[in-house]
């Protein structure tokens, strides 16, 4: 490729906002208290419903960051082995089972053991998503050259590249730069507020670094999640992916803007912007709140429960649930979960027909249960996201 190879790791100085810097800390501090007020709002149970919800969503935006389309329904039936016949969507619907199945690792705690925030947890996060995609998914091509390269799950590249405008490090240079981000962002030597920040500040550099031939971005955002929530900021209750994906030309405009070379004397002492990365982290954190403010909304537990009641009113009057259906709904709610015994004493109903209305629910998927005669939970369908969760995500469309 005619362009001059980064091997200096100097070039990728400095790797986090200069010291006190307060507006990066007061977003920080912010997002803390944010994020530990959405904590406890629910009963554990539904929480972990809800986040197997969450998941969906974060891998519907976080692919159509990249450019790649994959309806709600159609990652719901996925979900539920129902693949599509035609190859290009089903290999979309693949794609997205691989990028739940490993936020899903994630969230339960299965993930690899070391610091998300390294070239390990980098290429765990690559290795287990690309190994879940079809051959077809596994190829990338070069857009100057349209040389095609084989992309091999958790491997680094071995040949350079070009991602628009920047020039990413030298193919052989990447151990050091991987090396340089490690001990960069160590949580050993930083504060809690500095690796909040560090937390933004290495999503880009990762990006900056570009390691492998495809699949950079799912692997900075998944690092980012699993960072906040080692860090217990963050939960499977919220994604940055969706604030990012729904200002993705500022997103991508930013992280642009951060390979930018230091302007002046007074744009920090390394050799790429001090500024511009001040201004992604700030973005990137500043997206964290939003995110989490529009959770909490919408998990506020008594509105919550006047949604599902509008819902299931409705419902009732259009004769596709049995009266009582909300009492049980209700108790699922906030008790996380009940015995299918206490159905007739929770509708007022005799054994018989409270064993009607419990078992209806359990066929449209509005209540749940790991085993036949086990408790039952709430349970929550594609088809009541956008009654029970507005705008949580598009369901009329892309």
């Amino acid at each position: 490729m005619a362009f001059e190879l980064i091997t200096k790791i100097g070039c990728m100085e400095p790797m986090l906002p200069e010291e006190s810097n307060r507006d990066v800390e007061d977003v920080v501090l912010t997002l803390i208290s944010k994020a530990s007020s959405l904590a406890g709002q629910l009963d554990p149970i539904v929480t972990a419903s809800i986040g197997s919800l969450v998941r969906s969503m974060n891998c519907y935006y976080s692919n159509l960051i990249e450019g790649h389309v994959t309806h709600p329904i159609d990652i719901d039936k996925a979900l539920h082995q129902d693949f599509n016949k035609a190859p290009e969507k089903r290999a979309l619907q693949r794609e997205a089972i691989a990028h739940i199945e490993v936020q899903k690792a994630i969230d339960e705690g299965t993930d690899d053991a070391s610091e998300p925030l390294t070239a390990a947890y980098a290429q765990w996060i690559h290795r287990e998503f690309c190994r879940r995609l079809p051959d077809e998914m596994l190829w990338t091509e070069n857009p100057a050259t349209g040389e095609k390269a084989k992309i091999v799950p958790g491997e680094m590249r071995d040949r350079e590249v070009k991602v628009g405008h920047h020039i990413p490090p030298a193919a052989q240079a990447l151990p050091q730069f991987l090396q340089r981000f490690d001990e960069a962002y160590s949580p050993g030597g930083l504060s809690r507020v500095r690796q909040i920040i560090a937390i933004a500040a290495a999503h880009h550099r990762f990006l900056w670094i570009h390691p492998f031939f495809d699949g950079n971005g799912r692997v900075a955002r998944l690092m980012s999640h699993a960072s906040l929530k080692r860090l217990t900021i963050g939960s499977s209750l919220w994604s940055a992916a969706r604030g990012l994906a729904r200002n993705v030309n500022e997103y991508k405009r930013l992280l642009m803007a951060a390979d930018s070379e230091r302007e002046n004397d007074s744009d920090g002492r390394g050799s790429l912007s001090q500024k511009a990365l001040i201004d992604f982290c700030i973005f990137f954190l500043n997206t964290c709140i939003d995110q989490v403010e529009f959770m909490r909304s919408i998990l506020q537990p008594s509105e919550l429960l006047r949604r599902i009641k509008i819902y299931t009113e409705d419902e009732i009057r259009a004769g596709r649930i049995p009266k009582g259906s909300f009492s049980l709904l209700r108790e699922a709610l906030l008790a996380g979960e009940f015995e299918r015994g206490k159905a007739a004493s929770l509708t007022g109903y005799a054994e018989r027909m409270a064993r009607t209305v419990l078992s209806t629910l359990i066929g449209l998927g509005l209540l749940t249960s790991n085993s036949p005669k086990g408790p039952v939970r709430l349970g929550f369908p594609v088809h009541i996201v956008d009654r029970w969760f507005p705008a949580l995500y598009p369901l009329g469309g892309a």
